[in-house]
């Protein structure tokens, strides 16, 4: 057990999490629990972004995410270590992305972790950035501890997936997961094709809020009954972003304005009807009456207020993580480090790249056969 001070108080071990698998640079510093029972605490969870380097291009651009994260990384975790009041060298354990994401921002994470654990001669930890989001909820200090199983439903601008969570460390089940575009593509998508700047989230939000989500009926990707058998907890959002470009096309070609506040509403409950009726389908059938929902879509607020209704008229309770957690950042990468080695889980050797598709079942990547920081 790691020691501070002069008598025999235990401290839990101070982790650095980094993450950079797409287009924000972020670092996190959590102190794991020290005995079982307690609870990590979140230090800093410092984010430098460059969505807006990508704004121009109406998208990510990994080369253009992968420079900003070589300009970002040294200042944030500067930011970081004096946010939390700690120094470096305090610091127990490295944890970083390894993957899924963009194969080249991710190098560019997984790069500085090693140089700095190294340097420091600290363990470092590559785990997976799907399961970090799973983590950002056990820093939530007001909520409970997190019960399994759970079904997780992450919604982000490049991944939509559907889990099952038996236990964060060891057991986490891909259901399902998008067959084209994620859902945080389509709303950029189609936020382009109304002509609203990117990204495309909070302005289909905005264009929303005076619309009928009824008005135009889109359709529900790999909802059908003859998708269940082959794609039952899958998602399609490509379709759906055709259908609306269609639409538009049609009442153009016609000569008739476009209702960009109906159009908006409705393709928006397009997206929520789908996610989250797979999410509480996946409840029901697998017994789990808990729902947690992760990833930035989530900051939607008409997909929280539905998944919320349904859920509770289903008996499901759902758990979101604080807003400023459910983006990509480094302090959920830095929970699941803590995690780990709360478990007693050895470090990962040097022996591991960026996996731009780490499957989700592989929650830490090159664990060695040693005992861990903070059990020895």
């Amino acid at each position: 057990m790691l020691m501070t001070g002069p008598g025999p108080m235990p401290r839990g071990p101070l982790v650095l999490g980094i993450e950079t698998s797409c287009d924000e640079t972020g670092i996190g510093i959590v102190r794991g629990r020290s005995r079982p029972g307690e609870r990590h605490v979140l230090l800093s969870n410092t984010i430098a972004s460059s969505m807006d380097e990508h704004a121009r291009y109406g998208g990510v651009v990994p080369e253009v995410a992968a420079r900003a994260h070589l300009e970002a990384l040294q200042p944030a975790i500067e930011r970081a270590v004096a946010e939390a009041g700690v120094t470096l060298a305090e610091v127990d354990a490295v944890a970083v992305t390894s993957g899924p994401g963009l194969a080249g921002a991710l190098m560019v994470g997984v790069g500085a972790a090693k140089a700095l654990a190294v340097s420091l001669d600290k363990p470092l930890y590559a785990v997976n950035h799907l399961v970090g989001h799973i983590a950002a909820d056990i820093l939530d200090a007001d909520a409970p501890p997190l019960e399994y199983p759970t079904v997780a439903l992450l919604v982000s601008g490049g991944h939509t997936s559907l889990l099952l969570v038996r236990d964060l460390t060891s057991d986490v089940e891909l259901l399902g997961e998008t067959v084209d575009d994620a859902a945080g593509e389509a709303f950029d998508k189609v936020a382009r094709i109304l002509g609203l700047p990117y990204p495309g989230g909070p302005e289909i939000d905005r264009a929303a809020v005076d619309g009928d989500p009824t008005a135009i009926r889109f359709p529900r990707g790999l909802s059908r009954a003859s998708d269940r058998a082959a794609h039952r907890y899958d998602f399609s959002f490509s379709g759906l972003k055709t259908a609306v470009a269609r639409w538009i096309e049609q009442r153009e070609a016609a000569g008739e304005p476009v209702p960009v506040a109906d159009v908006a509403a409705s393709f928006r409950e397009a997206v929520v009807d789908v996610l989250v009726g797979k999410a509480l389908d996946a409840c029901a059938q697998h017994g789990v009456p808990r729902l947690l929902l992760g990833g930035g879509v989530i900051a939607n607020r008409r997909l929280r207020d539905v998944a919320l209704a349904r859920a509770e008229a289903a008996g499901v309770t759902v758990r979101i993580p604080p807003l400023s957690l459910c983006t990509d950042n480094g302090a959920m990468i830095a929970a699941l480090a803590a995690e780990l080695i709360g478990e007693g889980r050895a470090p990962s050797t040097l022996e591991f790249g960026a996996d731009s598709t780490l499957p989700v079942t592989q929650i830490q990547v090159a664990a060695r056969d040693a005992v861990a920081v903070g059990t020895a």
